[in-house]
């Protein structure tokens, strides 16, 4: 069993806990973690891009000059993508990017997450993190003063002041 120390608010160890192996030292898989984030990533495009064909495209009913007797090849729009201001062919579409994430790659990523930070020491266990007033400037004074945390945080539990406190900092998830 791993096991990892256990502080308080004020940074003080206070004890340890002990963590399944299964989770929290197992082999790292960084394919499955790289799937998981290009899923996600995937999912936040919006997808919304797109361009008129030359069907879309305003005016160009009028046929631009006669079939025969000019010269020029012949043409039926000026609306055509050989024009300037005609459509354009094999454009953008809006689409959707979403990718299907199964259950068993997600959770082999977080394993595969958790282990990582457990390996390089960068795992934290608070004991009770009960603040006095659910305040996001507290909370950030807190976890960059104290534990020296201005980078990404997960936070996990059932705290309804913690979560009022850490749901406007920009890059902790609750």
């Amino acid at each position: 069993m791993a096991s990892v120390k256990v502080y308080n608010l004020e940074k003080q160890p206070v004890g340890e806990v002990d963590l399944p192996d299964s989770v929290f030292a197992a082999k790292v898989r960084q394919h499955l973690v790289h799937q998981v984030i290009v899923a996600q990533l995937a999912g936040r495009r919006s997808g919304t891009h797109k361009v008129k064909t030359k069907a879309e495209v305003r005016g160009g009913g009028k046929k631009p000059f006669k079939q025969k007797g000019t010269g020029n090849a012949r043409q039926g729009s000026t609306r055509s993508p050989l024009h300037v201001g005609g459509g354009v062919p094999h454009g953008p579409r809006p689409r959707d990017y979403w990718k299907a994430v199964p259950k068993k790659i997600a959770q082999g990523a977080l394993c595969s997450a958790l282990s990582d930070r457990m390996a390089a020491k960068r795992l934290l266990v608070v004991e009770d993190f009960n603040l006095k007033s659910p305040k996001t400037k507290a909370m950030s004074e807190l976890l960059v003063k104290k534990f020296g945390i201005d980078r990404a945080l997960l936070i996990d539990g059932e705290n309804k002041s913690l979560e009022l406190a850490t749901r406007n900092l920009a890059k902790h998830k609750y």
